[in-house]
């Protein structure tokens, strides 16, 4: 519970006591805009965060902003380019539609910005990411292309891994926290995963909160589980101790 005050009360803030600032970067010719949010004293490590389907919001900079005051360089990553925030379903499918079908430049996209928030932070980082972000945390762990990433952290995030796609024995450990009613991602795709990292050998931990439906973290929605929301948060705030030690 050492981390749980701080950090909603830090998810209560108003978006004009934030302290972080929007970043543009520019990837292939196009223009991103990510959010920065400087670590609160000596900085602990770099958290990058990957948004849900409906692009980088406020809800990715107030995480970003509670990390920040639990003495963390957060960034928030966009994948899908300065200005583009989809609103209607329709259109936040078609975005992730696209990436799911170029699972290249998804990567490319995350390594990008990864870039752009080593420009102020170093040392070792953990990508982590919500719903579709976690699904692209996923493919960037696959991958095995982050430099001095030392672990991966999914919430509510997809969890399959596309034909011909593997997990490396040397991925860094892993993080899933996954709601133990979401419909949308159901319990067979958690225990397939873990058949998976098993076989593989990758070290992963998997949080699952009884109760708990597809974006169970999300401030204010009607699917916000308080419980699964604060234990999930401090289960990865340990993972950050453990994880980002030098």
């Amino acid at each position: 519970m050492k981390y749980l005050f701080l950090g909603l009360l830090a998810a209560l803030l108003p978006v004009a006591a934030q302290a972080g600032q929007s970043v543009s970067y520019k990837i292939d010719g196009v223009t991103y805009e990510g959010y920065r949010a400087a670590a609160s004293g000596k900085s602990k490590g770099l958290v990058i965060i990957i948004h849900d389907w409906d692009g980088l919001t406020e809800y990715e900079k107030k995480r970003a902003e509670i990390l920040a005051k639990l003495g963390y360089d957060a960034f928030a990553v966009d994948l899908y380019g300065k200005g583009n925030r989809p609103v209607e379903t329709g259109a936040k499918k078609a975005e992730t539609g696209k990436l799911y079908k170029d699972r290249e430049k998804m990567r490319n996209l995350i390594l990008g910005g990864l870039k752009e928030a080593r420009k102020t932070s170093g040392g070792k980082a953990v990508v982590m990411g919500y719903c579709f972000g976690g699904a692209a945390t996923l493919e960037l762990a696959r991958s095995g292309k982050g430099v001095d990433i030392a672990g991966y952290a999914t919430f509510h995030g997809g969890l399959s891994t596309p034909k011909g796609q593997t997990y490396r024995k040397d991925t860094p450990p892993l993080l899933i926290a996954h709601g133990g009613a979401d419909t949308s991602i159901t319990m067979d795709y958690v225990a397939a995963l873990s058949k998976e990292l098993e076989g593989a050998g990758v070290t992963y931990e998997i949080q699952v909160y009884s109760g708990a439906p597809h974006a169970f973290t999300v401030f204010g929605s009607s699917r916000y589980r308080k419980r699964a929301d604060e234990k999930s948060w401090n289960a990865f705030t340990d993972f950050l101790a453990e994880n980002l030690v030098e």
